[in-house]
């Protein structure tokens, strides 16, 4: 699974990536965890707010950080 981040690095992006390095490791999945920081590689995403979570390049959540069991529920 890929998950990435997007987002210029506020605290609120690192709370997100924090949150979902957690979920996946709890649920035991392998994964890959990328930090989208530059405004175009944002963009070209269609996304207009951070953060925002990206599920193997499906847009799941924008403009806020999501809850540990809500990103559990995201990644299936």
């Amino acid at each position: 699974m890929k998950i990435q981040i997007l987002g210029t690095g506020c605290p609120k992006c690192k709370k997100l990536a924090e949150n979902a390095e957690l979920a996946a490791k709890k649920l035991g999945i392998d994964y890959t965890l990328e930090k989208v920081t530059q405004i175009n590689d944002i963009m070209a995403f269609g996304v207009m707010m951070t953060p925002a979570l990206v599920v193997d390049g499906v847009v799941k959540s924008v403009g806020k950080v999501v809850s540990l069991e809500d990103i559990k529920a995201m990644f299936f």
